[in-house]
């Protein structure tokens, strides 16, 4: 039922003190990131549409959604016999406990312009942040292992999964009150390419 462990992500080797030290730290600018896009007010990410929809009719913290939706879409994996590693388990806690602590401390601009620069250097920011702990090959996100998982179950295209996906999360964040803006575009446009070249900068191996 399950995969072999010949799959799970490699946790040893001479380098593992820093692709874990790497991986922290993207996690944790990761959390980050989101704080930015969410003071600025002009939107947030595809899945913190969802995850702010949650939050203010929970009336929960935005990082306590954030661990409680990633610890269930790692359940979706079980179906999908997808096998997480130690990245996978580290992004759904320290992302949930940076975005928190993060928006503890940083305050809502009110001016324009502090917004806008807030929504460049979220996106920035979250590119950085995503090829530091994608390029330590310590175990993919939640949401990116039910992507890939959902596209070798069904045959589909990456883009057509990953678009189905989003939204989906992003129509219901939306109608539960998530803020869904300009933000959200720049964001869903720029991270591919943004990822794509600083991937081979950040990664590690062995």
């Amino acid at each position: 039922m399950l995969q072999s462990a010949r799959r799970l992500p490699t946790v040893r080797g001479r380098r593992l003190p820093r692709r874990l030290a790497q991986l922290y730290v993207g996690l944790a600018l990761y959390g980050a990131s989101m704080a930015l896009l969410v003071r600025s007010g002009l939107g947030v990410m595809p899945w913190d549409v969802l995850h702010q929809g949650l939050a203010r009719n929970l009336g929960w913290s935005l990082g306590t959604v954030t661990i409680v939706v990633g610890a269930l879409v790692l359940l979706a994996w079980i179906p999908l016999r997808q096998l997480p590693g130690v990245g996978t388990v580290s992004n759904v806690v320290v992302i949930g406990l940076a975005v928190d602590g993060t928006l503890a401390v940083l305050p809502a601009p009110s001016a324009m312009a502090w917004r806008v620069g807030f929504v460049v250097a979220g996106v920035l920011l979250n590119a950085v942040a995503t090829a530091a702990y994608i390029g330590v090959h310590l175990g993919p996100g939640p949401r990116d292992g039910l992507m890939t998982g959902l596209v070798r179950r069904t045959g589909g295209s990456v883009g057509l999964v990953r678009t189905s996906i989003e939204v989906a999360v992003v129509a219901s964040g939306w109608l539960l009150g998530g803020t869904l803006g300009l933000a959200t575009v720049v964001y869903a446009l720029a991270i591919g390419p943004l990822v794509q070249l600083l991937l081979p900068r950040l990664a590690l191996t062995g």
